[in-house]
């Protein structure tokens, strides 16, 4: 079992900059892929950027260039730092293992996008 504690989200205006963080109850990733994941209004929950143990890093493609994902593995804390942000951004933005696991979900740290 592992908690995650999702942090750092805020309002922030188009163009802006905002780095989220992702605190896990233990160290987790050298075992497993842990990813971000971001869910609208509306819409379905999806992973936006995942990072394997092995340090492999994918994005989806709508933010890719835009996002980078990183961690410490001293911290068990993982973190998203996210530029150029758009207002298609906007959602609740969660960490969670890959595949996802049920029990893990955190409240989510809320990310809107607004001027």
């Amino acid at each position: 079992q592992v908690q995650f504690v999702e942090s750092g989200g805020g309002l922030v205006q188009p163009g802006g900059s905002l780095k989220i963080s992702c605190a896990a109850s233990r160290n987790i990733f050298d075992y497993y892929t842990m990813a971000w994941y971001r869910q609208a209004p509306g819409s379905q929950r999806g992973w936006v950027a995942k990072i394997t143990p092995a340090d492999n890093i994918e994005y989806a493609d709508s933010v890719k260039g835009r996002f980078t994902i990183s961690r410490d593995k001293a911290k068990n804390t993982a973190y998203l730092q996210m530029n150029s942000i758009k207002p298609e951004d906007t959602a609740v933005y969660y960490c969670n293992v890959i595949p996802s696991h049920s029990d893990f979900w955190g409240q989510g740290t809320q990310v809107t996008v607004s001027s």
